[in-house]
Formats: structure tokens, C-alpha cells, sequence
């Protein structure tokens, strides 16, 4: 494996990245995917993964509260991308991989008897086919952004606030009531309601 993986003392962070930057990165990532997809070739994984190290290591540490556990973890995951990314198409790679990192971590700490099952629910992101698809990889189109977002403004202010945290932002249950200060059981009754609401009145506005 290539040994900048391990150099996770470095990481750090860069200057702002301008509109033009992020549109070449995101041609150039689609690129390394569609290689990568077809050849198997590591020093294509390699270059797509590495510069999101630093952002994987931090969400491990995040959860797991040890440096060394979060080393190894950023290795798992880079792992599980060989095989995964040869299956998988994905246009959203850093959504993807956020989701699939935290998940990772998730699902280790509760092999590790860490974290209960009922914990690890207040710990989740949604990933919602009706309001991201991260997972699939596939682009919302415009116009239903456009939409979702003139429907979210119905809502009220509590729904509103739990859903944008939850799902736009990709917070977890407990980081929406930790940023609210709404009780946890509440948080998931606003989200739970909001969503219902904002697919009514999506569906109303597209008939």
C-alpha cells in the first residue's frame, strides 16, 4: 500500500478552494471512478482517496476517540473501497464515502459491544432516496431542488430546522438535538413529520 496513507501527522488544512477548482475536481474524480472501474487499478483508487484522508480520519476520531484506532480504520475503508467502487457507480463520491465511513465506524463499535443498537440510531444519517442519493451515487436534478427547497420554506420552523440539520447537512439525530436543544424523542417527531410533509406537498406542487 502506498506509504502516504500512513502519514496522517501531516494532514492539515488547505486555503479556500474556488468554484473553478471544485468543478475540475469533480471531473477529475468522475475520471479516476470510470478508470478505476475498469482497470482494478490501485494507484487509481489511491489518487481518488488520498486527498480525502484527513476528512475520513477526523470523522473516525470523531467516534472512536483514539488516534491509532482511527488510523487503522481509514485503512479499512480505503480497503473496502477495491472492491466496492468495481461494483458500485458513483457520481457523489465525497457523499459516498462520508456515509460509508460513518457507517463503518458505527457498525465497529457495535461489534466491539461499544455502542447499543439503540444508540447507534441516534448516531445515523438518513440516506433518503426522496430527499439524496448518495448512495446510489445519482445527481437530484435541479428542478427538484428547486422545488424541495420552495416546500421546506411550509414547514414549520421546527420541522424546517430538524430537517435542513438532518438531511441537508447530514447531522445525526443526536447532533440535531445537541444544535436545537429540542429532547431526542422530539428531533426524530419533527424530522418524521417534516419529511411526510415536504414529500405532500412536493407531490401537490408537481401534479
Amino acid at each position: 500500500m502506498h506509504p502516504s496513507y500512513r502519514k496522517f501527522r501531516n494532514f492539515g488544512s488547505g486555503g479556500g478552494t474556488s468554484i473553478t477548482k471544485t468543478r475540475q475536481l469533480v471531473v477529475d474524480e468522475q475520471r479516476l471512478l470510470r478508470d478505476y472501474r475498469k482497470t482494478g487499478d490501485l494507484q487509481l483508487l489511491g489518487r481518488l482517496y488520498e486527498p480525502y484522508m484527513p476528512l475520513v480520519y477526523g470523522l473516525c476520531l470523531k467516534y472512536y476517540k483514539d488516534e491509532a484506532k482511527s488510523e487503522d480504520a481509514v485503512m479499512q475503508i480505503f480497503e473496502s473501497l477495491v472492491a466496492k467502487l468495481r461494483i458500485h457507480e458513483v457520481t457523489n463520491f465525497k457523499g459516498w464515502l462520508y456515509t460509508l465511513a460513518r457507517n463503518h465506524c458505527l457498525m465497529d463499535l457495535r461489534a466491539d459491544n461499544r455502542i447499543s443498537t439503540v444508540a447507534i440510531e441516534d448516531y445515523l444519517v438518513e440516506s433518503d432516496i426522496f430527499l439524496h442519493q448518495q448512495d446510489s451515487g445519482e445527481q437530484i436534478p435541479e428542478e427538484r431542488l428547486v422545488l424541495m427547497e420552495s416546500c421546506l420554506q411550509e414547514l414549520n420552523d421546527e420541522q424546517q430546522r430538524c430537517i435542513r440539520l438532518f438531511y441537508l447537512e447530514q447531522k445525526c439525530y443526536k447532533e440535531v438535538a445537541d444544535i436545537t436543544g429540542y429532547d431526542l424523542n422530539k428531533v426524530k417527531s419533527h424530522i418524521q413529520n417534516g419529511k411526510r410533509n415536504l414529500k405532500i406537498c412536493m407531490e401537490r406542487k408537481q401534479t
